[in-house]
C-alpha cells in the first residue's frame, strides 16, 4: 500500500473510533510510526486528511445512491433485494461515520465537505424517491407530495441514524445496528402500502429476524 493511501487509511480508523476532533496530525503520525515531518509531506496537518478522505467518501456512496435512479429494482422485487440496497447504503455511511458523528461542526470548518453533503443529500433524496416510487401504489392521493415527503423522512433518518441508534444502543454490533437501520427505513415506508401494508411490514420482521441471529 502506498504511503499516503496508508495515511488516509488509518486516519479512517483513527476518525471513527476516537472522533476526528479528538485526534491529532500528532496522534495520527504516532500510529502511523513516523515523524510529523514525514506526514506533513504527504499532507499539510489534519485538514487535507479529512477533504481527501471525504471525496472517497462521496465517490463510493454516490455510486451507491445512484443504483435505484438509473436501474429501478420494480415494485414486485423482493423485500431482500430492497434490504440488501439500503444495507449496501447504511454501509457506506457507516465506514466513514465520524463524518456523521460531528457533521455540523464539519460543514461550518470545511466549505467544500458542505457543498459535498449538500450534492449527496440531494442524491439520497432521489434515490429514496425512486425506491418509493416503486413500492408506493399509483393510487395514493397527492402522490407526488407524498413521495417526496417520505423521501425526506428516509433521508433524515438514514442521515441520523447512527448517532441515535449509539445513544440508544451503544454496545450493539456495527452490523445489527445496520441492519435495524435497514428496517427502520423500510417500515417507514409500509404505511403508505394499502392492503399489502401488513404482508409488507411482516416480511420485513421475517428478514431481519433471520438476519439478526447471523449478525
Amino acid at each position: 500500500m502506498k504511503t499516503r493511501d496508508r495515511i488516509l487509511a488509518t486516519a479512517l480508523d483513527l476518525f471513527n473510533e476516537q472522533g476526528e476532533v479528538h485526534t491529532t496530525a500528532l496522534d495520527l503520525a504516532d500510529e502511523l510510526d513516523m515523524s510529523p515531518g514525514n506526514l506533513y509531506y504527504h499532507f499539510k496537518g489534519k485538514d487535507p486528511i479529512i477533504e481527501s478522505l471525504f471525496e472517497r467518501f462521496e465517490a463510493q456512496i454516490s455510486e451507491t445512491l445512484a443504483a435505484p435512479i438509473e436501474a429501478p429494482l420494480g415494485a414486485d422485487d423482493s423485500i431482500e433485494n430492497n434490504w440488501y440496497y439500503l444495507f449496501v447504503l447504511l454501509e457506506d455511511m457507516h465506514d466513514y461515520r465520524f463524518l456523521y458523528d460531528n457533521l455540523t461542526d464539519l460543514i461550518h470548518r470545511y466549505p467544500n465537505v458542505e457543498r459535498g453533503f449538500k450534492r449527496i443529500l440531494k442524491l439520497k433524496r432521489a434515490a429514496f424517491f425512486a425506491l418509493c416510487n416503486q413500492l408506493i401504489p399509483k393510487s395514493l392521493p397527492a402522490r407526488e407530495q407524498q413521495l417526496s415527503a417520505i423521501a425526506d423522512n428516509l433521508s433524515q433518518t438514514a442521515t441520523f441514524w447512527f448517532s441515535f441508534d449509539q445513544l440508544v444502543h451503544p454496545r450493539r454490533s456495527a452490523e445489527l445496528t445496520i441492519h435495524r437501520g435497514v428496517l427502520q427505513l423500510l417500515t417507514m415506508i409500509a404505511p403508505y402500502l394499502g392492503d399489502a401494508q401488513q404482508a409488507f411490514y411482516r416480511d420485513c420482521e421475517a428478514v431481519f429476524e433471520s438476519l439478526q441471529t447471523q449478525a
